[in-house]
């Protein structure tokens, strides 16, 4: 794990426009530099770098960041890497096993450290094991790709770790699931005779394995468990090797297995990434959609993978984004994507996902075969089953189009189809393309605050703490801003290195929205102090309406002290005067 403090310290000293350069040809546009974006396709300049404020951003695509986040993006690294990179241009030594900057960062870090080392061990058996070599060789791998993906075997050895871990018998190795303690307090590894796949974080820590059985045996496929390191419904197997050939087709592949993901890369195609053990996840098709234009969930031909494609579809609807498509391919016959491609080889897989079916035709399909609106009733149990499917559609335009094909089929007007629905006017995404003004905040006072504090921390010190709404996430990452002001852990002036102070907390999302719409709006400061001082005013009548209105709800029902009626007698004259 990488201190906070050298992060910051990094970045104070590289220059984002020095380090751009090295990529792409940067021309200088009054105060900022211009290039036509490398991340999308387009012909007018609309990628901007500002040395003033260390920050990229792309009034087209919407990427943008710090100087780290441009050579993750650009060069399909991980976090780590990319400080390596960079520190390393620098002549910065990087350090490591330090301090973290929370309690739970120092709990996971000792975890990190044992799933490094095992990942270590695993690599090494598998170089002394000729039957997993064969195994490899017959799944048609070659040695660079397991490499790449830092494959290795688990030993037949019921405690096989006990070579790399003097302390065996310490409780970690139970909490990050390497080794499993039964009721008689008897220790053994949890993973034996298998071909190892080490799933990393997106700053490339391995934080838990996939185990494959060689030849025949049960369960196929072994997987670590939930830890403090690993939730399986958030992460994705494969996307730190992916991310650079996801930027370049601007297509993310999602199968279903570790084998599909190495044995796709092994025959060329390397925008593919597989879910962990469970069907995709809200959460997966989040990080998808923001990855790629283009999702494309492949299953298998058969009952499992229609079940897999069905839950993809639902867990798709309400993260969906104009603009953007997630598509179903269902390849034909038995064969999963690794035997596929290497019987029918890469032009011929990579044609079949051009032919995937969009998400919108997959569920009007889907719905009509099982609903046959050739009848009366087949029609209503139409509108029936299209209801809480239309309701959870998050993009507005897509939810137009695809009501209207089901309008069709139901035989109703599209306004009759709404209405039997129940269906809402959506407001626009959240994802949306950046040169619109983004959502609307669920408490504007405190998006409000957010937006000008992170223009100049410093005004964190001036805010009344004890007010701001917690239970919204601007008000949350209020708190955290002040926090960190308060400890001078946040600097001023540079959006690169406010993201990156805030990457892998539950704040990222929202600080790197509202840099990149300063970045995108710089504003006048006076004008930006006169808003904050309105917000803050306006924070605190919020603040006295409600203790007006709580002792006036006592006072209805009969309940208030004489205390309590001298207070809201003086709270009624502050609000008055």
């Amino acid at each position: 794990m990488i201190p906070e403090s050298f992060i910051q310290e990094l970045l104070s000293r590289v220059d984002i426009v020095d380090v751009v350069e090295r990529y792409i040809t940067l021309k200088k546009a009054g105060a900022n530099y211009q290039a036509c974006c490398p991340f999308h396709s387009e012909k007018t300049p609309s990628f901007t770098v500002s040395p003033s404020k260390q920050f990229y951003h792309c009034f087209g695509c919407g990427a943008h960041g710090s100087a780290i986040g441009f050579v993750m993006q650009y060069s399909g690294l991980g976090f780590v890497e990319a400080v390596e990179e960079l520190a390393g241009q620098l002549g910065m030594p990087v350090p490591r096993e330090v301090g973290a900057r929370s309690q739970e960062k120092a709990r996971q870090q000792p975890l990190t450290e044992r799933m490094a080392r095992a990942a270590r061990f695993y690599k090494e058996q598998l170089k002394q094991s000729p039957k997993a070599i064969e195994y490899l060789k017959g799944r048609g791998l070659t040695g660079e790709i397991a490499a790449r993906y830092g494959l290795g075997y688990a030993p037949d050895d019921w405690q096989g770790l006990q070579r790399v871990f003097d302390d065996y018998d310490s409780p970690a190795l139970v909490e990050c699931g390497l080794v499993i303690q039964n009721e008689q307090g008897r220790r053994y590894d949890r993973f034996r005779d298998r071909i190892m796949f080490p799933i990393q974080d997106q700053r490339g820590n391995v934080i838990g394995f996939g185990g494959r059985v060689l030849g025949q045996g049960e369960p196929k496929y072994l997987n670590s468990p939930e830890t403090p390191l690993f939730e399986k419904g958030r992460e994705l197997y494969g996307l730190p090797q992916a991310r650079k050939a996801i930027q370049s087709e601007n297509m993310v592949l999602v199968v279903e297995g570790y084998m599909d993901v190495v044995g796709l890369a092994q025959s060329g195609v390397e925008n593919v990434v597989a879910t962990l053990g469970t069907a995709a996840t809200g959460t997966n098709v989040q990080r998808l959609i923001k990855l790629a234009d283009r999702v494309v969930f492949c299953f298998d031909r058969d009952s499992a993978g229609d079940r897999a494609a069905r839950r993809a579809m639902e867990v798709s609807l309400e993260h969906l984004v104009d603009g953007k498509s997630v598509e179903i391919l269902q390849l034909d016959g038995t064969q999963d994507p690794d035997e596929f491609v290497r019987q029918h080889g890469r032009d011929a897989f990579v044609q079949q996902t051009q032919n995937a079916t969009r998400l919108s035709d997959f569920l009007v399909r889907r719905l009509t075969l099982e609903c046959n609106p050739r009848t009366a009733e087949g029609r209503a149990k139409l509108v029936s089953a299209a209801r809480p499917l239309l309701q959870k559609i998050s993009a507005p335009v897509l939810r137009v189009q695809i009501a209207k094909e089901i309008a069709r089929h139901a035989q109703l007007s599209q306004a009759e189809l709404e209405a039997q629905c129940g269906l809402k006017p959506l407001a626009r995404s959240r994802f949306a393309p950046p040169q619109s003004r983004l959502r609307p905040a669920p408490n504007a006072l405190e998006h409000t605050l957010l937006a000008t504090v992170l223009r100049r921390p410093e005004r964190a010190a001036r805010l009344p703490l004890d007010l701001i709404a917690t239970d919204v996430a601007e008000g949350a990452a209020l708190l955290a801003v002040a926090d960190a002001v308060e400890h001078a852990a946040l600097p001023s002036g540079s959006l690169g290195q406010l993201a990156e102070h805030f990457r892998g907390s539950p704040h990222e999302e929202i600080v790197a929205e509202l840099a990149a719409r300063i970045e995108a709006d710089a504003g006048d400061e006076g004008e930006q102090e006169a808003v904050f001082n309105d917000a803050v005013g306006r924070l605190q009548a919020r603040a006295l309406r409600g203790r007006i209105d709580a002792l006036t709800a006592k006072a209805r029902n009969g309940i208030l002290s004489p205390g309590e009626r001298r207070t809201l007698a003086e709270l009624l004259a502050r609000k008055s005067a």
